[in-house]
């Protein structure tokens, strides 16, 4: 089955959510529509949405003009089965003791090391992005430290690899996992019961800290936070907030350019720069609550 893209950019959040809504209305209806900030500093924001037959060209150029947009780009993307593409090309990532693979790698385990197994199928991350890996090498530092918090928080949890890790090396500590996507929070579950720790982590879906369990469970002795600059900066205030003093923040989700602006926030809030952490294009950033 062929699979269209239509991919647009505009100014502003509020036009860029009301043309994503109205793409939603389309016949043919999208599979999905996405809305995303570009992370290049432009102030620009990216619409798209995936088709399974040709989208009406006519209906997008009156969007597009409709919500001051830039003409849509529209591409019939080539069929192919990305699981087994993932499976066959992403090789077991190693950081520091930690060993994150798929089942088709599971021979490969080292008998030494804490492993996490994540699934190609199971998105919002393998644990192959700079991102996450950077949060999984700032873990490891801790631990080698002798840091051992007893509540953690992995905020934006994606597939809740980095939960995971800490209810792995921490098991009596409370480990709490949140993501603003219902679908993610259904990963986040799926892959703690592959791991064999349903229970070991509580997950939730919430906006950021909006959620009344996040807030009785703080102080947290560790808050992950593997999110995007914008949101990192506007949450700087509420992550500080929530992590114990002398606690630790590990963030990332942060181009190596925009590092700066997430450490001067996070100083501000109250927190000293522990280590920055370079991997690729990403930055990683270890924190202490003051």
């Amino acid at each position: 089955m062929p699979t269209f893209t239509a991919l647009t950019t505009l100014s502003g959040p509020d036009a860029a959510e009301a043309l994503g809504e109205a793409m939603e209305r389309m016949v043919p209806e999208p599979d999905g529509v996405g809305v995303f900030e570009l992370e290049d500093g432009s102030g620009l924001w990216e619409v798209g949405a995936y088709f399974t037959a040709a989208p009406d060209a006519a209906a997008l150029a009156l969007l597009a003009t409709a919500f001051g947009a830039r003409p849509f780009t529209v591409s019939e993307l080539p069929e192919t089965d990305w699981v087994a593409k993932v499976r066959r090309e992403l090789s077991p990532v190693v950081a520091g003791r930690f060993f994150v693979y798929g089942s088709h790698d599971a021979d490969k385990v080292p008998a030494d090391v804490v492993a996490l197994h994540i699934e190609a199928s199971m998105a919002f991350g393998t644990g192959h992005h700079g991102t996450t890996q950077g949060c999984l090498t700032a873990l490891d530092a801790l631990v080698e430290a002798g840091v051992a918090p007893e509540r953690v928080l992995d905020l934006g949890c994606g597939t809740a690899v980095l939960a995971m890790a800490a209810a792995r090396i921490w098991p009596e500590a409370g480990v709490l996992a949140s993501d603003i996507d219902p679908v993610a929070v259904e990963v986040a579950e799926a892959n703690l019961a592959a791991n064999g720790l349903t229970g070991a982590v509580r997950c939730l879906e919430a906006v950021g800290l909006d959620h009344p369990e996040l807030a009785a469970a703080a102080p947290y002795g560790l808050i992950f936070a593997n999110i995007l600059k914008g949101p990192l900066v506007e949450l700087a205030p509420g992550i500080t907030a929530a992590a114990a003093p002398g606690g630790h923040v590990i963030l990332s989700g942060i181009l190596n350019d925009q590092a700066d602006e997430v450490i001067a926030a996070y100083r501000e809030a109250g927190n000293d720069l522990a280590e920055r952490r370079v991997i690729g294009d990403w930055t990683t950033l270890t924190l202490t609550r003051i």
